[in-house]
Formats: C-alpha cells, structure tokens, sequence
C-alpha cells in the first residue's frame, strides 16, 4: 500500500516536471508565432504602400476586391458577382474593383464581354482582373476524400497568392471560400465582408450522414458502414466547429435566402452583421416576354435553366421526364421537349452532360432531350418565352435564380419542395398559388402530368401570379439591400 502510494507519488512529481517545461515551450511558441504573424502583416502593409498609387484627384482611390475564381462561369453566383461590382461603380466614384479569378485561359475583355452576353449586364468602369495560378487547389477532383477540408484549406493557399498579388482596402468573399476570411483580415488588414450562396456545411448535410441516406456528397460505402459514417459524422461536426469560427471574421455576412441565414445563423452565429440579400435575377427583361393565353400547339417543351453540376440533379429530371413521356404516349397527348440549359465550367462539367447524354440514351428518350451548354443571354430568353413549365431539382437549393427567372419569364414553375424555392419563392403570392413543388421521380412526372392536364386559362392564372410576385428579387431590390448591408465596410 505505502510502495503504490510512493509510485503515485513519483507519476505526479514526473509529471509536474515535464508540464512546467512544456507550458514553458508552449508559450513561447504561441510567442513566436504571434511575432510571425505580425512581421507578416507589417511586410503585406508596406507590401501595400508601395503597390498603390494616388488616382486623379491626388486621392488614394478605395480597392474593393472580390473573391471569385471562377468568375467566367454562367451561373446564379456569377450574376450576383456583376450586379455588385455594377452597384458599388454607380455608388462609389473613388474606387477601384478587383476580381481575384483562376480563368487564366481567357483576358479581361473576354470575361466582361461574357457578362454583357450571358446576363445583359455592362459595367460603367473598368475591372481590374488578378489571374491566379493556383486556382487546382480549389478542385474537388483533387481531393477524392476529404473534400470539404482539402478544398477548404486549398482555399487559404489560393488566398495567400491572391493577397500577395493585391492587397485590398475592402475584401468581399463572393463565392463562399469562408476560411480566406481572416486572412484577409488578420494577415491583410481589411475590412471583410461575404456573400453566401451556400453553407459550405449545414446541419442538413449532418442529418444526412446521421441518417446514413445516400447522395451525391455521401457515398453507399459510407451509408452502408455504422463505422464509416461515425467517422464522418465526427469529421463532419469538427468541420462545422472551424467554419463557425472562421465565418465570424466577416465584418458583414450577406446570406441569398431564408434557409441560408438559418443555417449561418446556427453555424456562424453572428446575427448583428447578417442580413438577407436576395439575388438579383434580371425579372425585367423577362416580364417583357408577352404573356398570353396558350394556342393550341403539336408540341410543350419543359425547360430546365441551371449549372451542370451534381448537386443539381439533371438525372432526377431525365429520369421524372421519361416516366412522363411513358404516360403521355399512352394517351396520345402533344409532342414533349425537355431542354437543358446550363453553363460548364471545366471539363468535369462537360464529361457530366456527357453522361448526362447516355442516360438519355439509356432511357430512350434521347431524341426528346436537347442540351444546350453556355447559351448565349438572347437565347435563353427565347427558350424561356416557349416553354410551358420550368423545371428545377435541386435538394435544398439556397436560393433558385432560375426558378424565379423561369416564373418571370412565364413558364409555370415546377421546382423541389425544400430550400429556398419551398421558402422564399414558390410560395403563395396574395393568397394565390404561384406554382409546385415536388420531391421525387413519381411525383415530378405526376405534377408535370397535372400541369400540362390544366386548360390553357387557369396556366395563365398561375403564370400571371407568379409574375405579379417576382418584383422581390428584382435587380433594384438587389441594390438597394445591397448598399444598405455593405455600408459599414465603407466607413
């Protein structure tokens, strides 16, 4: 017993000895890495003075940058990108807008010249446009396992060269790389703000490897092992922990929609500076599009106007139209069309429509299934004018600029019941149904069925309702929330 206590006693006085030495050398770690830092901050300082130069007026014109490496893609995001850089050059005389991109395979000019075509949007001033080089490490083909950390932490080195290529006065993150944020902020010394499109990790992607459901972001080996999805439970909740810390760098977070802010609001928990903006969707040009009773025609088209990416689930609506196609030949109706318009935006994107292309085949429904790929603005417009419904899939979309684009142009919607379409945009205009919502195979051609089952008058009663209540995310709306939310960072 007095021999135990004696060993008892040795472990504790061991043990005391080698903590006093390890607080010791942890601190001066923590030390020299604070001096680090701050020596870092000091030379990007100086760095900054010497790379800047007074405007016209003998003023320090404001840099304004924004984060957004694929900037040149035809996407919602993209959208949202231009109409801002449009808002501030109209507010802000002194300024100077910055775009970090990695599409190096095309100049400037052309990226602008791409906005003007795919959105109709034309900047009052020039951009300045810093290519970067390492944009692969934001890939998620680079990271087979793992995905939302390596692209995360990819994220901070691509950052890194950004900062030293320019360092701005104001740094908005406008694609959702949140862990850049306190580099920026901390190392760069800038005011920060974000836009969030989408929660890089929500609890609704915890719940789904909680439930073991399979999807696109979690593989049947996963669902299918207890062990595994323990694992990525863990991995999943941890993760969740750094997005929360590094989300509530930003001096201002914007969020597109009702279930973006819950679910930052939960992970980031920084309400005073978040605010909903919603996307500004070009409603304008789109109500132009005469909206009149339907004539008799030999054939519907059903149009879908999203991004070829997994999330939005273009196999659910080859899958839904082809079931479909099976009860109409049944009954003779007039001839269908489903036509696919979405931007690419790498050679992923384009093997994706690729397969896309054979499960038409597969299905049979090949000569059915027209796919157009980075459309020019005009010809969008034109397909929307034709077409009878609107088609949109995605689980959870944050918000849906093609759902409401679709609605404004006058096709009635058929969008997923959940995420920003279930919340904010299909929903009840004045007491009056704007639209549908379904959620699987059966019950998107079922409701598709239904749709094209109505007489030509009560289509038009729910395409002049959802028309009436699109204003909301107009491209004035945009602004004026907008300028209202990023105020702060101008002061």
């Amino acid at each position: 017993m007095v021999a135990g206590g004696l060993c008892l006693c040795g472990l504790i006085r061991l043990l005391c000895s080698l903590l006093i030495p390890a607080l010791f050398l942890s601190g001066i770690l923590c030390v020299c890495l604070f001096v680090l830092l701050w020596g870092i901050r000091l030379w990007i300082q100086q760095r900054k003075k010497q790379l800047t130069s007074a405007g016209k007026d003998g003023k320090q014109p404001l840099v304004v940058a924004f984060f957004h490496p694929y900037c040149n893609a035809g996407g919602g995001g993209e959208r949202v990108l231009w109409c801002a850089i449009r808002t501030l050059q109209k507010k802000y005389k002194n300024i100077i807008c910055v775009v970090y991109t990695g599409d190096r395979d095309v100049t400037g000019e052309d990226i602008i010249e791409g906005a003007f075509r795919r959105f109709n949007i034309k900047l009052s001033h020039p951009v300045k446009f810093v290519f970067l080089e390492k944009r692969y490490l934001v890939e998620a083909c680079l990271y087979p396992y793992f995905t939302l950390l390596g692209q995360s932490l990819g994220s901070v080195f691509l950052g890194w060269e950004a900062l030293l290529k320019c360092v701005p006065d104001i740094y908005i993150d406008s694609m959702g790389y949140a862990f850049t944020l306190p580099l920026f902020k901390y190392l760069g010394d800038c005011r920060v703000g974000c836009y969030v499109h989408y929660p890089t990790i929500s609890t609704d992607m915890l719940s789904v490897v909680r439930n073991q459901d399979t999807r696109f972001n979690n593989a049947a080996f996963i669902t299918s092992s207890p062990l595994f999805s323990k694992f990525k439970l863990v991995y999943y909740y941890l993760f969740a922990f750094m997005y929360g810390l590094v989300g509530s760098c930003s001096d201002v977070i914007m969020v597109n929609s009702s279930w973006t802010l819950n679910h930052i609001l939960s992970l980031w928990r920084a309400g005073p500076c978040t605010s909903v903006v919603y996307p500004p969707c070009d409603v304008q040009t789109f109500l132009d599009i005469p909206l009149e009773e339907e004539k008799s025609t030999a054939e519907y088209s059903i149009v879908s106007v999203n991004q070829f990416r997994p999330e939005k689930d273009h196999p659910l609506q080859i899958r839904a139209f082809a079931k479909l196609l099976k009860k109409k030949r049944l009954g003779q109706q007039p001839q269908l069309k489903l036509i696919l318009i979405g931007g690419c935006r790498n050679q992923q994107d384009e093997e994706r429509v690729n397969n896309l292309k054979r499960l038409c085949e597969e299905l049979g429904v090949s000569n059915d299934v027209t796919f157009r790929v980075n459309v020019p603005f005009g010809e969008l417009k034109k397909h929307l004018a034709e077409a009878t419904i609107g088609l949109h899939t995605m689980w959870n979309e944050h918000f849906g600029i093609g759902v409401v684009e679709c609605m404004a142009a006058g096709t009635v919607i058929l969008a997923h019941n959940s995420g920003g379409p279930k919340l904010d945009i299909v929903v009840p205009y004045e007491g009056h149904i704007t639209g549908f919502l379904a959620e699987n195979e059966d019950s998107y051609a079922e409701t598709m069925a239904y749709i094209l089952s109505l007489s030509p008058e009560k289509r038009l009663e729910i395409r002049e309702n959802a028309r009436q209540s699109v204003h909301r995310f107009s491209d004035q709306h945009f602004e004026e929330t907008f300028l209202s939310s990023v105020e702060p960072l101008f002061k």
